[in-house]
């Protein structure tokens, strides 16, 4: 027990800033505290251990909710993730559990021999192994940090609302900015792949025509071709969360699809009250972006799977067999056909 080392219950303005930044997905894949034994305050055997994820928001948001408390705080390395997404990997599991236990001196601790595990946690470690293991029993806390608390005060019974996940429009809104940065980069390579491609076909296809057109103009005629992706991008990140309860469809990438079709259609409606009826061929012209948009649409909503209640391991992975293979055929159909148009368009630019 001597080996712990000492941890703040409160929140410091860097603690703050670290948050801020890994929600906006800024160095979250180091933002870690070293696996190990730490107390908070100056407890002794008769004190909880609780039992948490190296991901330094996690160990954070812990140490917070025991504000005021003597506790004993075990960090296990899960290689900086957090505790659900550790427990699927098999990282926040039985195995690790007991090697924390054994290495860090817990096992002379005399009494009260109990850890309070994260509920979200169950699912990579077995309490009766590590009971075996260590003598120690094992007890599931709150979904929520903030519970611990009310659990602690009511003899660690858990209520119904402490055991529930939720997904609740905050909680959606919380992870837009990390997806929106994570998605920055893919998008704009993307972006710059498809229009280089464009503005070489229209350039090839003028060649046949008594007029070459320049390069300045193709490669803005096909740049403007394909931007329409990443505003799709972008508002599928941020609309995809916030409505996510009332899109129509259980699949999440059936969600996507139908989020970008109707995004696709109140421009539509937009476009005919400013400027009249919209003709067939203004029509037409939307149905490439149809299977390319709402097939990038559909892969991104599939980011959102992990973090909801509403899904499976299994559900997701058999959802995921069947969706990709239409999210690539629905983008190269829509790449394809506006490649083609500025191939055919291409002389008369």
């Amino acid at each position: 027990m001597t080996r712990a080392k000492p941890l703040s219950d409160t929140w410091t303005w860097r603690d703050y800033w670290g948050a801020f930044k890994v929600r906006w997905g800024i160095g979250r894949s180091s933002y870690t505290l070293e696996p190990g034994l730490y107390k908070l305050g100056d407890p002794t055997d008769e004190d909880l251990v609780f039992v948490t994820a190296n991901y330094k928001l996690s160990v954070d948001h812990l140490r917070k909710a025991l504000r005021g408390r003597n506790a004993w705080i075990l960090v296990l390395d899960t290689k900086g993730i957090n505790v659900w997404c550790a427990a699927g990997k098999g990282t926040f599991g039985t195995e690790e559990l007991i090697h924390r236990i054994e290495t860090t001196g817990l096992l002379g601790k005399k009494a009260k021999r109990i850890l309070i595990l994260p509920q979200l946690g169950a699912p990579g470690v077995s309490a009766p192994a590590v009971e075996r293991a260590t003598g120690f029993r094992v007890i599931y806390g709150p979904i929520r940090a903030k519970d611990l608390p009310k659990f602690l005060d009511s003899g660690l019974e858990a209520t119904e609302d402490m055991r529930r996940v939720t997904f609740n429009l905050i909680e959606r809104i919380v992870l837009i900015p990390v997806e929106l940065v994570g998605l920055v980069k893919p998008s704009l390579l993307l972006l710059g792949f498809l229009t280089i491609v464009g503005t070489l076909l229209a350039l090839v296809s003028s060649l046949f025509h008594t007029t070459p057109v320049s390069i300045s103009k193709s490669l803005w005629v096909a740049f403007y071709t394909f931007l329409p992706i990443l505003p799709a991008a972008f508002l599928g990140v941020i609309l995809f969360p916030i409505l996510l309860p009332v899109l129509p469809g259980k699949a999440f990438a059936c969600k996507g699809a139908a989020l970008s079709v109707l995004g696709i259609g109140v421009y539509l409606v937009g476009m005919q009250s400013l400027y009249g009826a919209s003709s067939l061929s203004s029509i037409l012209s939307l149905v490439p972006y149809v299977f390319l948009l709402s097939s990038i649409v559909s892969f991104l909503a599939l980011n959102f799977t992990g973090s909801t209640p509403f899904t499976s391991l299994s559900g997701v992975l058999k959802e995921m067999r069947i969706a990709i293979p239409f999210q690539a055929g629905g983008f190269l159909v829509g790449t394809f056909w506006l490649w083609v148009d500025l191939f055919i368009k291409g002389g008369n630019l």
